[in-house]
């Protein structure tokens, strides 16, 4: 379990390791992690571009998905994320 006094620093670095990965995820796993990450940074604070693509289009179904989703949880579960991924390619 994280200590909540290091969950920032944590997340921060999750988030560098993944930003750096150079292997290809599964398009549903990219956007769980952007999901989590816009919940984690900016809450329910949603905002959508109503001309945009259909990519963008997931992306922000994929976020509001974790409406009402704390900061604090969204965070652990990125970070579970990244665990889980980078883990798993590294044993391959």
């Amino acid at each position: 379990m994280i200590i909540p006094e290091n969950l920032n620093t944590a997340f921060e670095n999750a988030f560098e390791k993944v930003s750096k990965v150079r292997f290809e995820m599964a398009p549903d796993i990219r956007l769980q992690f952007y999901a989590y990450y816009k919940q984690a940074t900016s809450g329910d604070n949603f905002a959508h571009n109503r001309e945009s693509n259909v990519i963008s289009a997931f992306k922000f179904n994929a976020w509001m998905q974790l409406k009402g989703m704390p900061a604090k949880e969204a965070k652990k579960a990125y970070i579970e994320l990244a665990n889980n991924v980078l883990t798993k390619n590294k044993n391959q």
